[in-house]
């Protein structure tokens, strides 16, 4: 190959990786974080939430929201919002979230720090809370 073709190549590799990043960056929620706790994206919420997802709501509040925000929209300073293409189904399958509820997460994507293991919570109310966030990423066009 000559040298026009490999930079040709290279040319097509950028632009494409460039578009990708462009589109992923498209599928994020808006960020709107303020200040100390604040909301880190804006999430929309379905018309309505399976009767499952309901019960996933009313754990996921009581455990969850105090570091990952109402709606799981995160929380400056405090905890990762959920509804971000980086808890993607593809990315961070179901399990991910038992693992974390079970062990604790070290923390990786983010700098909140560690998360430490939830006690109280049941494998049905982890299943639960599962299908609440799932149910808000695929309103805000994650899944």
């Amino acid at each position: 190959m000559t040298k026009k073709t490999y930079f040709l190549a290279g040319a097509v590799i950028a632009a494409g990786l460039g578009g990708y990043a462009a589109w992923r960056a498209a599928q994020e929620p808006v960020a709107t974080a303020t200040g100390e706790g604040a909301p880190l994206v804006e999430v929309a919420l379905p018309a309505a939430l399976s009767p499952q997802a309901q019960l996933g709501k009313q754990a996921f509040d009581a455990v969850c929201a105090a570091c990952h925000g109402e709606n799981a929209t995160g929380r400056m300073g405090m905890g990762p919002p959920l509804v971000h293409v980086i808890y993607e189904p593809s990315h961070h399958a179901d399990m991910a979230f038992f693992v974390a509820v079970q062990n604790g997460v070290r923390a990786h994507h983010w700098r909140f720090g560690d998360m430490p293991p939830q006690g109280g919570l049941t494998q049905g109310d982890v299943t639960a809370i599962i299908t609440y966030v799932r149910e808000l990423q695929r309103e805000n066009g994650i899944d």
